[in-house]
């Protein structure tokens, strides 16, 4: 027997909580995983609170990530003792996720973690971290360069936005964060944001075109922030976009894209292929700085990650929160 995170919904209620599993329970895969650590993302807070439709069939185990090390494996590309890195996939939504000690997954899943990092350091970055190196990647694939201008990272303070800022000021960007936490510029700056701006600069309605200022945006927020962004955002300027804090809507035009040709790209970590999670994984071994990692993080062990989660929900979490299994 094994703990694990269950959530479950009855014509009781919701229920979450830290429960007894054994392999046999274990959905089907070619590969069994003893897992190390798993993290709280935004979407691992909406499930673990059910204030968000994200579980699609119950009971289910939470966790989109993990990381640790095979046990067992009838895939070619796996063996035992391999340490691995797991990101989305639909776990935790669709299928049993990693909040667990043990789990049984595909190998065309996995990613072999890099050798720079311990499994602890691979989920302080998770889809989070994962996610804002692809916005990088984004970024670079669209011609943006640090001698392109000033790159704004919405949502600076969450998992997205402080990776993102880590790694665009170890690229030598010039970052402006925008957070509606005024305590936490001296912690983005440290970071490597050359300056903070309050979000409530972006996140009222606002023209459809306004002062170009932006040459690229990392956006976590979505809704008016997004929009706003892509307003200010400068000629041939590129805006990737991965979150909605904010909201899912878009209240935009289609003026910053057609006359000042603005790219948006939409930015998906859940089903990105494989070649693309291992090129964002192999960049974040080298370009990020594994100190300014670890300022990041909150560990809490399994049996708190539902009361973490809440407080992520409630704004109350900055960084990212790893949970020790």
């Amino acid at each position: 027997m094994f703990k694990s995170l269950q959530l479950n919904k009855t014509d009781a209620g919701f229920a979450a909580a830290i429960t007894d599993t054994d392999d046999a329970q274990l959905p089907a895969g070619d590969v069994l995983v003893r897992v190390d650590y798993s993290t709280l993302n935004y979407k691992d807070g909406l499930a673990i609170t059910n204030t968000g439709p994200v579980v699609r069939s119950w009971p289910m185990v939470a966790g989109v990530d993990g990381a640790g090390t095979v046990l067992e494996s009838s895939h070619a590309s796996w063996k035992p003792g391999d340490r691995f890195v797991h990101n989305g996939w639909g776990l935790g939504e669709t299928r049993w996720g990693l909040m667990s000690e043990r789990a049984r997954l595909q190998g065309d899943w996995l990613v072999k973690l890099p050798a720079a990092f311990s499994t602890r350091q691979a989920m302080a970055i998770g889809t989070a971290g994962y996610t804002a190196m692809l916005c990088v990647l984004a970024l670079e694939k669209n011609g943006v360069t640090p001698a392109s201008g000033e790159v704004l990272v919405t949502g600076a303070t969450g998992g997205v936005g402080s990776v993102a800022v880590a790694l665009l000021g170890k690229l030598g960007y010039n970052v402006v964060a925008a957070t509606g936490k005024a305590a936490e510029e001296a912690y983005l700056k440290q970071l490597g944001a050359a300056s903070v701006i309050d979000r409530a600069t972006l996140s009222a309605p606002g023209k459809p075109l306004q002062k170009e200022r932006w040459a690229a945006v990392v956006d976590a927020v979505g809704s008016h922030t997004l929009a706003n962004a892509c307003a200010q955002t400068r000629y041939g300027g590129v805006v990737a976009a991965c979150g909605l804090a904010q909201g899912a809507d878009f209240p935009s035009t289609v003026m910053p894209f057609i006359l000042r040709g603005v790219t948006l790209c939409g930015i998906d970590s859940v089903m990105a292929p494989i070649a693309l999670r291992q090129k964002a994984w192999s960049r974040l071994a080298t370009d990020l700085d594994a100190a300014k990692l670890e300022s990041m993080i909150e560990e809490v062990p399994l049996e708190r990650a539902v009361e973490k989660a809440h407080a992520l929900m409630a704004g109350q979490v900055r960084g990212r929160v790893i949970v020790k299994i």
